[in-house]
């Protein structure tokens, strides 16, 4: 399976393709950040953003999109921009049939590292290590959507059988329940 891990950002977007099944070790295709000017109108940003991961897709075609959730900070702007970016992600992905994935960045770090508390620094060492890199990617936005890929790539199978129980037990008729005293 080939993702590509998508770290929202409106200033750095960082990008990263993974290729892998669970359990086999995976490998990078490519990875970078995708950069707006921080004093450029926003409108701008997010259609440089599009064009930047519209690339990414169209040179590496991978199967499925993993987007960082966006999660609610003190500070609205910063949280506004990575929401603005995610959602061009999405887009970009929706546009091609990709199936899209969310997942918080405390999935992420429980995944790649073993603790959804782990810093930066820590992600960025557990990425180069499962990826069999010579340094960690710079800047960290480019390994945190290392890690998304990552974490998709290895939670997807399981989250796929428990999609298939939910709907197959939907799709189970319930037995009629007779009721004492009724004919």
């Amino acid at each position: 399976m080939k993702v590509l891990g998508v770290d929202p950002g409106l200033t750095r977007c960082g990008v990263g393709v993974v290729d892998g099944v669970a359990g086999r070790p995976l490998s990078m295709v490519g990875v970078g950040v995708v950069r707006t000017a921080a004093d450029a109108d926003v409108a701008q940003r997010l259609v440089l953003i599009e064009r930047g991961i519209d690339a990414w897709l169209d040179e590496h075609r991978p199967e499925c999109v993993a987007v960082e959730r966006v999660f609610s900070q003190h500070n609205v702007r910063t949280v506004m921009g990575t929401a603005q970016a995610s959602a061009v992600a999405m887009l970009c992905a929706a546009r091609r049939g990709l199936p899209v994935a969310l997942h918080t960045p405390s999935e992420v770090k429980a995944a790649v590292t073993g603790s959804g508390r782990a810093d930066k620094a820590q992600v960025g060492a557990m990425v180069t290590r499962l990826l069999r890199l010579s340094a960690p990617p710079k800047p960290a936005d480019a390994a945190d959507a290392l890690a998304l890929a990552i974490c998709h790539i290895w939670r997807a199978p399981a989250v796929n059988r428990l999609q298939q129980a939910q709907a197959a037990a939907r799709r189970t008729p319930v037995p009629a329940r007779t009721l004492k005293g009724t004919r």
